[in-house]
Formats: C-alpha cells, structure tokens, sequence
C-alpha cells in the first residue's frame, strides 16, 4: 500500500521539476529567479490565480487586474507559459 503513494508522488515531483531542465538538484530546493523556492512559487500562483477568480465574480476590474500581472510574473519566474488575459487588455 505504501509503494502506491511513493509512486504517486514521484511522479508529481517529476511533473514539477520537469519545467526548469536547467536547475540542478542538490540539497536545497530548486530557486527560481526571485530567490523563491520553486514550490513557494507554485503556492503564490496558487494563490493570485484564487484572488482573480474572487475578484472575477465580484467584478472588481482593479484587483483582477492586478492579480493577473503577479499571475502573470509568477509564470515568468517559473518559466512556464504565461497566461493572457484579454478581458483586462493584458497579453
């Protein structure tokens, strides 16, 4: 039963570290360029992408706004595909 959940795990581990080839791995966590750990860069992430959704359904344009730029920066640290958001005019 334990083998199930290490498999699992690896292989979400795998799907994470995957998207910076170019990071070593060693005995700290891998830095994206802000000095952030990798995943303290998927936690903020997580989080904006929350924010502008509350935002969305309160049709608040200001703090949507604002939360799509740090979704946006994030993205960019991470080195994954940044969203766009034509709604707010931000590609």
């Amino acid at each position: 039963m334990g083998s199930k959940y290490r498999i699992a795990l690896y292989l979400a581990m795998t799907a994470i570290m995957s998207l910076n080839p170019d990071a070593t791995l060693g005995t700290q966590s891998l830095e994206s360029t802000s000095g952030f750990s990798t995943g303290q860069s998927w936690g903020a992430l997580r989080k904006a992408w929350k924010g502008y959704r509350i935002a969305k359904v309160q049709a608040d344009n200001a703090r949507m706004t604002e939360y799509a730029t740090k979704i946006r920066k994030i993205q960019g640290e991470l080195g994954i595909t940044r969203s766009t958001f034509p709604n707010l005019g931000i590609a």
